[in-house]
This record gives C-alpha cells, structure tokens and sequence, in this order.
C-alpha cells in the first residue's frame, strides 16, 4: 500500500542560515562584553525568533521550521559567550597577554561541538518523553507560533522587531551619555559605620536593568537577599573587625568586600551548585537509561521513525566525538609545547583529554537537565564552572606536584584553566541543545536539523569571540592583569573569571583561603535548607534559589542591585498589564513578550555600543573618547546621579507604556 507523501517544508535554506549567522556575529559581541562586565549572559533565542519573523515574512515561501532553524543559529550566541567566564583569566594570571584567536577558537569550536553531540541521546528521555518545562524553550516556541500563524502574529512580529529597535537605541543613548561624561556612569554611596563601613552602588546601565527584567522576579529577591547579606551584614561586621582608619568609607568597604566577603560568596555558591548537581544525579542517569532503552527498542522493531524524531545517526554522532578529540589532543598539547611544562606534556594532555571527556559527558546532562528545569539563563553555569576548574586543578596539580622552576605554577594553572575553557563550552551547548529541540518539538521541527544548525551558530560564535575579547582587552583590560596594558584605566571586573583562576590558584599553589570558603559554603547550606523551607511551605509556589543568592554576594553590587531594579520593574510592569483588555480581549500576553524583547533590546543596545566604544579606544588611544568639552561640565557629582536616575525612570516607565499601548493596538485590530 503506497501512503501518501507528505511535504516537508523548508527548514534549512540559504537565507535562513545566512540570517542566523549575522544574528549570531551580532548577539556574540553583545554577550561577551556583557559577561565580562557583570559574570551574566543572556539567552538569545526569543530575541533571533523575533527578528527572524519579521525579515523572514517579506517571503512566501518561510515555514515556522525556517525561524525555528535561525533562532537555533543564534542561540548559540547566549550560551558559547559564556567561555568567558573562564578565559580573561589566561590573562589575569599572567599567561596571556593577548588573546590569541586560534587557541581560543579551537576551545569553542570543539567544546561546542561536544556538546552538540553529548545531549543527542538525551533528546527522547529528557525533552519528548519527559515531564520537564523548559520554561525558554516554551516561550520561544510560543512566539514562532504567534508569529507565524496567524494575522494577529505578524502585527506582533513587527512590534517585537520595533521593541528591540527602540530598546536597543534608547540603551545604546543612555550608555553613550555616560561616555561623554554628561551624566553618572555610576550611582552610588557610602558611609561609616562606627570603625567600619558600608554602602551602596550601581552602574548607570540599561543591561544590567533589562537583564534582571529576563531573570523575573523570583531571581530578582534572591539577588536582594544576596546584597542584604553581603552590604548589610558581612560588609559592616567585616570592617569594623578589619578597621581601615586612612582610607573613605567606598575605599574601606570595597577593600573588604574584594578580600573578604568575595570569598564567602564563592564559597555559597560551590555549596549551592554541587547541592543543586546532586539533586540532578538520579533524574539524569534515568534519562540516560530510557534514551538507550527507547533506541534499541527501535531497532528491535525496525520501525519507520518519523521527520519529527530522526536525530543524527549514532554513528555520525561517534565518529564527530572521536574526531573532534584529535584537535583536542592537539590543542593541549600545543598549549604545554616549548614550555615549562613539556617534560610532562604527555601525562598532562592525556588526562585532559580523559577529563574533557568524562567531566565534558556529566556537565552536558546535567546542565541539559537544568535547562529543562529552571530554563538556559538562570542554568546554575557559574556552579559548574566551579566545579570544573577544581577537579582539573586537582589533577593538573597532581601530575606536576614537585616541579620547580619560573613559571612553572602559572603554567599549571593556565593549563587548567583551557581545559575548563574546554568542559565549560561542552556543558553550554548542551544545555542550550536541548532547549533548542523542545522548541523544536513544539512546531515539529526535524531534530537532525536542529543539531546542524546549533553547530552551524557554534563555529560562527567561535570567531566572534577571540577578536571582541582581545579588543576589549586592549581597550579595558582586566582587573588583576600583571601585564595591564589596557588605553583607559578602568579595566572590566569579569568577575566570573577573577573567580575562576583564583580558584585554580589556589589548588595549586595549596594557598587557597579554605576558611573563608568554609564560612561561605556554611551560608549556601543555610540558604539550601531555607529554599527547602519556603518551597515546602509554599506547596511549590515560591523559592529563593540559593545561586541567586551567593551570585549576589560575589559580584559587585554595581552590577547586582541594578539587576534587582531590573526584575522589580519587569514584574511591576507584568502586574501593572495583567488581565487589560480591549474588544473583549486580554492583551496581557503579547504585552508581556514585548516587554522581554524590550529589556533584550536594552542588553543588545548597551552591549553593542560599548564594543563600538572598545574600537574607538584602541584607535584614537585616548580613555574616554566621547568626553571631549563635556568631561567637567557637572562639577558635583551628585547632580550626574540625578541625571542618570530621572533619564532611566522616564526612559524605561515610557517604554514600558509604549509596548502596553502597541499590543493594545495589535489585539484591537485583530
């Protein structure tokens, strides 16, 4: 009997990929200025479906599938910046003092690449045959759907590409007013508090408020939290045991914060993360176990799989792995090559080799798994990332205990630190993965397809990422950087990275401060047993993630608090439009994923305009090109506070009304 043949429709074209990979080259140098500034990125996928809808509509012939391919392009983009949390740190310990592309390309490429493959089995037992929610990957299902079925949907799609438009040049003003020295690049303030100190401060930036209105509320508290402990209660109590009597109030506290409590938070964050990965061992090995279960039922059966369920064969799947261990093989070893470690090269890149492997398969379930549960930008990466530079400094330093010699420590640690380049970029991916194919599965998208595609968006983001770091790095540098050879003098914090190399310092050297960590990792646990509390009493309606918190301790508040402004006024905004109606209709929903693309638009403005900013210091040699006549023009600084609090109340509340008045008008005339 001879079934009926049914069309398949477009998913991978020639427009779709070319589009998926200027979104990516965009949204790339977006994310790695972002993660250097504040240790946080962004998922890009809802943003790329948007923009995708919009250009794509203009044809006939685009299928829901073809937006689907381009947002699964560019979601690599929000996820392959995140190597950057290790990175900078090459160059903070001394061992880089540029960035050099190959090296850092091969990093991405090949852990991108694993990852890719790691979570291909995983896609029947954690994203078709499991219960898991994968909150982004349902949004930005959502919206394909919206903007593509229907009428109503390609208004929307216009209005979302109008979001990111005026999001992106109202942020790109904001920032470069900062840069032209007409207003406060920072709020801020400080005072004693008997021998000690404390206070308050935040970056005048629409990204950091746009990234905390994309977090939501529940991570916004638990950032509050965070700075509660960190600025009203370890800060006082720390200084007046520390008393610094020459220096201010911001200098004293700083100080303190930047030794003392930076650590405690480390510490909360190791417990909160290996608490949260312990949580994961059981549900991943089942899903492990039903995704080998459900293959070789399949091929007991011999039956037809259909479009919707073909992944990449197996075989193809083995093949890349192996593959792709050979330039990993060779990347590490070329790295120790000619060095101090050459005596030892063979021991050193076999185990990394091992380690990537092994270390590289866990972190890819796991954070796959975590994506399913808590979504890709709220996926505990910092508790992984931790993780993974302990075990590889762990083994690094067993295999070059003993040996002496100039630099041959920091040799070690730089070691360590690309291999976790390596895993980092390995559980990414994975994690991001299997995002992309629940948004797949949703408007029955062709698996196999979607895993070409995220490789495709994986080596297009792996050449943005070397350029834009090294430019960044001669235009700001790094705080902490011996060889610090940056134009201006205010070098980003990367603070995940300081972390990261501390942390793999610390192993090696054996001089890391394991009492401070202990003290940190005593609160994570606490903080653990009170989301179990409130979660329990709650019936599941509310929780404080304990990453949240020990994030919050850790980064600065410069970047924590304007986050906290960000979700409050992402949810003041959702309950202010909750329930509106026009003609009958709720215009709740669209105005809620407008206000997304809007903060998004916030992130891509600021992010964008401060890489562009990067290049114009490298070339005129000059800090703060933009200031010109203007860099005394408000002699008090409080005034440029003002300037900056008012602009960015009227700014974001105006934009706000203006996404509840455009899918008011949207829905009315649908």
């Amino acid at each position: 009997m001879n079934l009926p043949t049914i069309p398949r429709p477009n998913e991978i074209t020639v427009r779709g990929v070319i589009l998926g990979i200027l979104i990516t080259l965009i949204f790339t140098a977006a994310q790695v200025y972002l993660g250097l500034k504040v240790g946080l990125t962004f998922a890009t996928s809802i943003p790329a479906a948007v923009i995708s809808m919009a250009l794509l509509q203009a044809f006939k012939t685009a299928t829901i599938q073809e937006n689907n391919i381009v947002q699964t392009i560019a979601s690599a983009a929000g996820t392959l910046a995140s190597v950057i949390f290790v990175l900078p740190g090459l160059i903070m310990i001394g061992w880089w003092t540029n960035v050099p592309f190959f090296t850092t390309f091969m990093a991405c490429a090949i852990g991108g690449v694993l990852g890719v493959m790691y979570t291909v089995p995983l896609r029947r037992a954690l994203v078709t045959q499991s219960s898991l929610p994968y909150p982004e990957g349902v949004a930005a299902a959502e919206v394909l759907r919206v903007g593509t079925s229907s009428r109503e949907g390609g208004a929307e799609g216009a209005a979302g590409l109008w979001s990111i438009i005026w999001g992106s040049l109202f942020s790109a003003f904001y920032a470069a007013l900062a840069g032209a020295k007409l207003m406060a690049g920072e709020v801020a303030k400080y005072f004693k508090v008997g021998t000690g100190a404390t206070g308050l401060g935040g970056s005048a930036s629409l990204a950091l408020l746009g990234a905390g209105h994309l977090m939501g509320i529940t991570v916004g508290i638990a950032m509050l939290v965070g700075l509660a402990i960190a600025w009203g209660i370890c800060v006082p109590i720390l200084t007046q045991l520390t008393p610094m009597p020459d220096l201010s109030a911001a200098d004293h506290a700083g100080k303190v914060w930047g030794t003392q409590v930076r650590f405690l938070g480390a510490g909360a964050i190791g417990a909160a993360a290996i608490w949260t990965l312990g949580k994961l061992i059981v549900p991943v090995w089942s899903g492990l176990m039903s995704a080998m279960e459900s293959g070789r039922a399949r091929k007991l059966e011999g039956a037809v799989i259909p479009r919707t369920e073909q992944d990449l064969p197996v075989w193809i799947m083995g093949l890349v792995v192996l593959i792709s261990l050979v330039p990993a093989g060779w990347l590490l070893a070329n790295f120790v090559s000619g060095g101090p470690l050459a005596e030892i090269a063979l021991p050193l890149v076999i185990s990394g080799v091992l380690y990537i492997i092994v270390a590289g398969m866990l972190a890819a379930a796991v954070c796959g798994y975590m994506a399913g549960l808590i979504g890709s930008s709220n996926s505990p990466v910092s508790g992984i990332a931790i993780l993974t530079v302990l075990g590889s400094a762990l083994i690094v330093g067993m295999i070059g205990y003993g040996m002496t010699g100039p630099n041959t420590a920091t040799a070690l640690v730089a070691f360590a630190l690309l291999v976790t380049t390596v895993v980092l970029a390995v559980a990414v991916i994975g994690n991001d993965n299997l995002q992309d194919l629940k948004t797949g599965q949703l408007v029955d998208a062709t698996p196999w397809k979607q895993q070409v595609a995220l490789i495709i968006g994986i080596i297009a983001g792996a050449i943005v990422v070397p350029p834009v770091l090294d430019l960044l790095n001669n235009s700001n540098g790094f705080a902490g950087d011996p060889n610090y050879h940056a134009v201006t003098n205010e070098p980003l914090a990367a603070p995940q990275a300081t972390l990261i190399s501390t942390l793999a310092k610390g192993v090696i050297s054996h001089d890391l401060d394991w009492k401070l960590l202990g003290i940190g990792a005593a609160i994570g646990l606490g903080l653990v047993v009170l989301d179990i509390v409130i979660r329990k009493l709650s019936k599941g309606k509310l929780s404080l993630p304990p990453l949240g918190v020990g994030l919050a301790i850790y980064l600065p508040s410069s970047v924590t608090a304007p986050v906290v402004i960000g979700a409050f006024a992402g949810w003041i905004f959702e309950r202010a439009v909750k329930g509106k109606t026009v003609n009958g209709k709720d215009f709740a929903e669209p105005a809620k994923r407008l206000g997304v693309l809007i903060a998004s638009g916030f992130i891509v403005g600021e992010s964008l305009f401060n890489v562009a900013l990067a290049g114009i210091i490298v070339l005129t040699g000059q800090a703060a090109p933009l200031a010109g006549p203007f860099a005394a023009i408000w002699p008090d600084e409080n005034v440029g506070m003002v300037i900056a609090i008012v602009l960015a109340l009227v700014g974001v509340a105006g934009l706000y009304r203006w996404a509840a008045a455009r899918a008011k008008k949207v829905v009315a005339e649908n």
